[in-house]
This record gives structure tokens, sequence and C-alpha cells, in this order.
């Protein structure tokens, strides 16, 4: 017999294909099919496919520590590794929430908290409106990045460890370089 459906466990399904496989695989059908039911079932618990973005994408914004205590430096480096952690969990995610249409209540709340630190460490508004976009831009671009390499190195690894495209001892640097990329504890450095 099949659990039966809540809007939770639509969601837990469809974080699961969009981990796996991407956004562009969360289709309805598939959902459903995960999920062992019909479409209209899906639709019963999350009225649309945007519904459960905003869902999925809810969960990983609460994933991400807000900063908190005295020192607002180590509060804002954890918060920070934190996010980049969760967006490292959810490769599809940074460049959903850079999208600009999806704003939810724990984004929002992230912001706040980020913002409120920086203001309660001395910084002036236009200081903080600044330092905001900088760590902002830092996490969600290197996050991207990351999310963005690893998918090549994965088409792309096995002709980069021949070094088909160019002689490592002519380019000993971007040999090594690609060695670093290639190791399979990367993903996990920050």
């Amino acid at each position: 017999m099949t659990a039966k459906l809540t809007r939770e466990r639509v969601l837990d399904a469809a974080m699961l294909i969009a981990d796996e496989d991407g956004l562009d695989a969360l289709t309805m059908r598939r959902l459903a099919d995960e999920l062992g039911a019909g479409a209209m079932s899906v639709y019963h618990h999350v009225p649309s496919k945007d519904g459960i973005l905003d869902g999925i994408l809810e969960r990983v914004v609460g994933e991400m520590e807000l900063p908190s205590g005295p020192e607002w430096k180590s509060a804002l480096r954890r918060a920070a590794m934190s996010a980049h952690e969760a967006l490292g969990r959810h490769p599809w995610a940074a460049a959903a929430l850079l999208g600009g249409e999806r704003v939810s209540p724990a984004r929002l709340r992230h912001t706040d908290a980020i913002l409120g630190c920086l203001r309660g460490a001395g910084f002036t508004d236009v200081e903080t409106d600044l330092a905001y976009h900088v760590l902002d831009s830092h996490i969600m671009g290197f996050s991207l990045w990351l999310a963005g390499i690893s998918a090549g190195l994965r088409r792309l690894g096995p002709v980069f460890k021949a070094y088909d495209l160019f002689d490592a001892s002519e380019l000993p640097h971007l040999a090594e370089h690609i060695e670093v990329h290639l190791r399979e504890d990367r993903a996990a450095q920050p």
C-alpha cells in the first residue's frame, strides 16, 4: 500500500528529483509517477508547479543558518558557509533563487537577518547595502559556478583527465588546477 499523499510527501519527492536530475526534470507527470499517484492527486496538495518550486525553495533557504552571536564577522561567516552548503546540497537552487520571481518568507527572513547583522556591526545603510550584495553575490555566484563545473566535469572529466586538449608539461599550473577539480573531495571544499 502506498503511503498517504501529503504536501510534505509531494515536496520531499520534488526535492529529490530536483537534487538528482535538476529542475528541468521536475515535471508534474514525473512527480506523480514517483509518488505512485495521479497528477490530479498531486495538484490537490500543491496547486501548481510554481507552488512546488516555491515550497522546495522555502525548504532550501530554511536550511541556511541565520547569523547570530556577539561577533558579527564569525556570525556572517557561519551564515555564509551554511548558505553555500545548502546550495551545494541543492545545486539547482541558486539559479532558481536568482531568478527574481520567487521571494519566500524564509528568503526575506534570511536577508533581514544578514542586513541586521551588518547594521548591528556599525555599517551605514549604504555600506550595509553594498556588503550584503557582495556577500550574496559571492555565495550565489560561487555556488552556481560549482554546480556548473560539477556538471561540466561529469561530461568533460575524461577528456581533461587524459589531457587531450594540451600538453601538461607546457601548462603545468592548468594541469594541476584540473587535477584539483577532478578530485572526489573537491565538492566538499569551501
